[in-house]
């Protein structure tokens, strides 16, 4: 049974730092990209960032460029998002997820709230 499970959301000051984590199990970690997808209220889920599994390549939407960093762990099965200089407009729901091609698992998600 496939399980990701995040972690490491909350309420958070604008210019604030939060890092997340996404535990991988029932998988070959190795063998899927990683990435971090987001929802706000009332929009789209949209792509944060991508870590390719061949070549460490990261992919970042324009929004969260040179202020998040997408890692992993291979030893501890961990993905990691890094968020610094947050902004209200982060506020998002945000979801782990693994693909290989066609195949894709979702974690559960966490809140992640920018507020003043």
């Amino acid at each position: 049974q496939v399980q990701l499970v995040e972690s490491g959301g909350g309420l958070v000051q604008p210019g604030g730092s939060l890092r997340l984590s996404c535990v991988v199990s029932g998988l070959t970690f190795s063998n899927y990209a990683m990435n971090w997808y987001r929802q706000a209220p009332g929009k789209e889920r949209e792509l944060v960032a991508v870590l390719t599994n061949t070549g460490g390549n990261t992919i970042y939407a324009d929004p969260v460029k040179g202020r998040f960093t997408i890692s992993r762990d291979s030893a501890k099965n961990t993905v990691y998002l890094q968020m610094n200089s947050l902004k209200r407009e982060d506020t998002a729901v945000y979801y782990c997820n693994a693909r290989r091609g066609p195949v894709g698992f979702w974690g559960q998600g966490t809140q992640v709230t920018v507020s003043s």
